[in-house]
């Protein structure tokens, strides 16, 4: 068999792969040390240099602040406003959006509340995000979005890139969708909001030195996202990870196609959260995920025992009831348990859920408390959307 050697052009690609890739990561650097960490030679770096200038995507951005003799060495950074990004999070009672340049710096963030007063608010809803989203691309001097990126609740189906409709999800929803990709010049490409959650810890937080985990998302509903071998695990028809279907003990009923009632979410949605609690003497005022977290969070700082004590426990067994399925099916070795509830139970939910998972599971499981702080889905979003421009401006990714 003959030999196959890259071509010149494809090693030249490879390298500035590298490189750009090194001045995301790292920052500004200079000559010298892109030499150090990619072991090229001289004249190869201030070739790689000249090109990806003449290109646009690095530039001169000033000396070395180390002190030398002679002249300080040149600085070299990635020209961040080459292009931008977007990441939406759309709930039913809000939509939020983020925008960041190619280095990945956040350069803006705007939340806009959903109207819930029963009247047909899909019109409005969608012009009101757009006209926000304009707003701040014009605001900060941002003339086209190069990629998007829409993390929704419910089935984004990964054959048609449509939002699949269920009971519970507003129509505006896929208008939205719709009218960002009609408006934007750039895709736009839509994932269930857990999986960008998933894609948040894996990158930036819980799960960053793990391959393989799965993300509990404790919320207003449950989901999962599936990590297996460092890749996002959507299913054949994007539904990997909808465990508030899960059939578990304890619901007195079964979940049917289109209500998840009386499966995993009837232990431990926001809603029944603040219903426990009640049962156990506690309450706290705000609508029910807002409730659920305060008292969550509060349960998990007072002291052991008492009625917090017994609140979370009861809690922390429903959870692991649930997790106990999702581990016997994939065995992750780690979950991260995410979403408003799941962060404010932080570490002390976290173990009283792994102990609770060696009654039920052989299996053995690290449970973590999810650590992404701000929104995880917009994190997630501006992660896969970086990836998505990256790709298409620096070449495909080189594995190192």
């Amino acid at each position: 068999m003959t030999a196959r050697t890259a071509t010149p052009r494809t090693a030249r690609a490879i390298n500035d792969r590298i490189a750009l890739d090194l001045l995301a990561e790292e920052g500004p650097l200079t000559a010298a040390r892109l030499r150090d960490l990619t072991g090229l030679s001289r004249p190869s770096v201030a070739d790689l240099l000249g090109r990806l200038g003449r290109d646009g995507l690095v530039r001169d951005v000033g000396e070395a602040g180390e002190e030398r003799r002679g002249p300080k060495a040149r600085l070299y950074g990635l020209a961040a406003e080459r292009a931008h990004v977007a990441a939406f999070d759309v709930r039913t009672d809000s939509v939020a959006f983020a925008l960041a340049d190619l280095a990945g710096h956040t350069v803006a963030r705007r939340t806009l509340p959903v109207p819930q007063d029963g009247d047909d608010t899909g019109a409005s809803t969608v012009g009101t995000v757009l006209a926000a989203l304009e707003e701040t691309l014009e605001g900060h001097g941002i003339p086209t979005v190069h990629t998007a990126v829409l993390g929704a609740p419910g089935l984004a189906d990964p054959a048609t890139g449509a939002l699949r409709q269920c009971t519970s999800l507003a129509g505006w929803h896929s208008a939205l969708l719709a009218e960002l990709r009609a408006r934007l010049d750039g895709p736009v490409h839509l994932e269930n909001e857990v999986n960008l959650a998933g894609i948040a810890e894996h990158r930036v937080g819980a799960a960053r030195d793990r391959e393989t985990f799965a993300l509990l998302w404790l919320g207003h509903g449950l989901g999962a996202a599936l990590v297996l071998r460092g890749t996002l695990w959507r299913g054949v028809t994007g539904g990997a990870g909808e465990v508030a279907f899960l059939p578990v003990p304890g619901t007195g009923g079964m979940p049917s196609a289109v209500d998840c009632d009386a499966g995993f979410h009837a232990l431990a949605a926001a809603p029944v959260v603040r219903r426990l609690a009640r049962g156990h003497g506690l309450d706290a005022p705000g609508d029910h995920v807002t409730a659920a977290e305060a008292l969550v969070r509060a349960a998990a700082a007072a002291p052991g025992g008492g009625p917090a004590g017994a609140f979370l426990g009861e809690l922390a067994e429903r959870v692991a009831m649930g997790i106990a399925g999702l581990v016997a099916v994939v065995d992750p070795g780690c979950v991260v348990l995410g979403g408003e509830i799941g962060r404010a139970g932080g570490r002390t939910l976290a173990d009283l859920v792994a102990r609770r998972l060696c009654a039920f599971s052989p299996l053995e499981t690290e449970i973590r408390p999810a650590t992404v702080s701000g929104s995880a889905v917009l994190g997630g979003g501006l992660v896969t959307a970086l990836d998505a421009a990256r790709d298409d401006l620096f070449g495909p990714a080189v594995t190192r």
